[in-house]
């Protein structure tokens, strides 16, 4: 009985541990970005700390080649922020257009300031405003990526910085199809030329050719950067990492989440492959230096009393450039969403380990090939939720063998029943000799105690892979079900505490007991019901009560996820009254409620 009640308080408390980490941690947290998603929705369409991906400095300079990787905020005061229009209108632009982003390219510090993703919107009104990834300096979240030159110590050549205004020497317009160049010539006889090309999707190609006319040679440090001010809301979810992210062959991966930057002070690496940027749950900015040429990347913070500024950048070693000649160098900026797909694509073309850019985490064994199953299947049929359904069903045909094994030798237990409680009878004062005995029945009708855990046990990796496709996915976000369901990323909207909508009034997040919620509850209290309560008093209770807690506990999930549950109870009850009845073992749901007298059936065999 001791041991019967330890393992019963194990999983009391592991069970108000994780309802108290839902409720005070990931729920305020959802609520405070979902109020910042409604304030900027309500503006100008800017998404400043709402979103993953809108913020960063705003005029930055890289002083010195000790130090490259210091940002200097000369314009972040959030006294003197500007409305994006106007900050827009602070300098000349060139247009950026494809059928994935719009935006420009700020004329002055040839700098990636301004860019929008056209298919994804604020919420999931497609009315609201489009997700803005790249802010400008002076609004209220910078979020930007430049590339440059540092001089040599002691040199006093010009060099293009922030404040340099370049000329558009090629191209209107940026597009897939129509590439730009820039052009800066310093009055010294360097002349600098940059061509931007962009693909179908999110990825910038920056070449640069520096022309030297000087009549001596010139050393030049070229460097790129991602720089942005504060952070987005819901950024530290323990289940996904936001931050700094990088990949490098000498050291592997660099994964620094915001809160920890400022601790863990600048982090450094050296290596001539590989890629470093900003990562968000759905945004990215990721620079990739041009493979082969030795660079060192840095990851860094720098808070004020007012702001906090965080930093990725790297700078190649020193680069010669002849009197006479020229040098070339070829980087690569992302900036956009992380399609599944299209991150792939990238990491296929060879930019080193790119696919990592989504966080799939330590068990991207099991959500790979989730994402994969649903994605594919969501093709075939146009709906991520009938997606959810058909992987169920492929699941529990997978896994019918081990399962059918196990409901099998639920049913003979249940037949053991009758011989259980004459045990308990006959010993009811000898809790270690009921065991016993109890132990030697199994034995001789070689029937194994723990065969019904194993339904419940494979069900946990499909239900953490699920759970993490349907948080870090993209192709998840604001896809819709059917009916109130418009999202199967987000909980499910509706709650019983006002009658679905009918009172207007709208219950705090630990209330919001949805419809699906709800009906995952039935399907679990069905499920145990196919049973007798256990003969122990407590155990009873705490199976009485499961369905419950389970209830309020998942309402705060991720409502595909609850559709799963509820879907995956309703395969497990069918599965296990077939097997029920062929094994001649009575179906207990009605007797259990006590109906069983008002429907006539499952009576007690004499």
């Amino acid at each position: 009985m001791g041991d019967n009640r330890n393992f019963i308080i194990a999983i009391f408390l592991s069970v108000v541990v994780f309802i108290g980490w839902q409720y005070f941690f990931i729920n305020p947290q959802m609520e405070a970005e979902q109020a910042k998603q409604q304030a900027a929705a309500e503006e100008s369409g800017n998404l400043a700390a709402t979103e993953p991906g809108t913020s960063a400095p705003g005029d930055v300079r890289l002083p010195s080649v000790e130090s490259p990787g210091r940002t200097l905020n000369a314009a972040s005061d959030p006294r003197a922020t500007l409305e994006r229009t106007e900050a827009l209108a602070q300098a000349p632009r060139l247009p950026i257009r494809s059928e994935e982003l719009e935006g420009s390219i700020s004329l002055k510090g040839a700098r990636f300031d301004d860019l929008k993703l056209r298919k994804y919107h604020v919420t999931v009104d497609q009315s609201s405003p489009e997700v803005a990834l790249f802010s400008p300096a002076r609004t209220q979240a910078p979020y930007f990526s430049e590339f440059g030159f540092i001089a040599a110590p002691g040199s006093n050549v010009a060099l293009p910085g922030s404040q340099t205004v370049w000329q558009v020497e090629e191209g209107a317009t940026l597009t897939p199809d129509t590439p730009v160049t820039l052009r800066w010539d310093n009055g010294q006889g360097l002349i600098f030329h940059r061509t931007i090309t962009l693909d179908e999707h999110f990825l910038f190609s920056i070449n640069d050719r520096v022309e030297n006319n000087s009549g001596a040679a010139v050393t030049l440090y070229p460097y790129g950067l991602v720089s942005r001010t504060g952070k987005p809301a819901g950024s530290s979810f323990f289940i996904l990492h936001e931050g700094f992210i990088g990949e490098f062959p000498s050291v592997g991966e660099k994964a620094i989440k915001y809160d920890d930057a400022a601790e863990d002070g600048p982090v450094k690496v050296s290596d001539n492959d590989g890629w470093l940027g900003i990562t968000d749950k759905y945004w990215a900015a990721a620079l990739v230096p041009e493979t082969g040429k030795s660079f060192t990347a840095s990851f860094s913070e720098h808070p004020s009393d007012a702001i906090e500024n965080y930093q990725a950048d790297f700078r190649y070693d020193a680069q010669e450039v002849p009197a006479g000649g020229s040098i070339e160098i070829a980087n690569r900026l992302f900036a956009g969403a992380k399609v599944s797909k299209v991150i792939d694509a990238y990491h296929d073309a060879g930019i080193y380990k790119f696919n990592l850019l989504i966080d799939w985490g330590w068990f991207w064994f099991l959500t790979q090939p989730m994402f994969s199953a649903l994605h594919f299947v969501a093709l075939l049929v146009g709906n991520f939720g009938i997606a959810i359904l058909i992987v169920t069903v492929v699941i529990k045909l997978v896994f019918y063998p081990l399962a059918n094994k196990s409901y099998v030798a639920m049913s003979k237990m249940k037949k053991l029943q009758p011989e259980m409680e004459k045990l308990r009878e006959r010993y009811p004062d000898d809790k270690m000799k009921q065991q016993q005995e109890i132990m030697e029945l199994y034995k001789k009708e070689k029937v194994n105690p723990l065969a019904g855990c194993l339904p419940v046990l494979i069900q946990i990796p499909v239900f953490f892979s699920l759970y993490k496709v349907l948080f870090v996915t993209i192709e998840m976000r604001h896809a819709p079900f059917f009916g109130w369901i418009n999202d199967l990323s987000a909980p499910d909207p509706t709650s019983i505490f006002n009658l679905f909508g009918l009172i207007p009034w709208d219950p705090p997040s630990m209330l919001m007991i949805g419809i699906w919620p709800l009906i995952m509850g039935f399907t679990m209290f069905v499920q145990q019901r196919m049973n007798p309560l256990p003969a122990d008093p407590i155990q009873a209770q705490i199976f009485t009560w499961m369905p419950v807690i389970f209830t309020f506990m998942l309402a705060g999930f991720p409502a595909g996820l609850v559709i799963y549950w509820a879907w995956n109870n309703t395969l497990s009850v069918i599965q296990q009254g077939v097997i029920m009845k062929r094994q001649g073992v009575p179906i207990e749901i009605f007797s259990n409620l006590g109906l069983n007298k008002l429907v006539g059936g499952n009576k007690p065999k004499s």
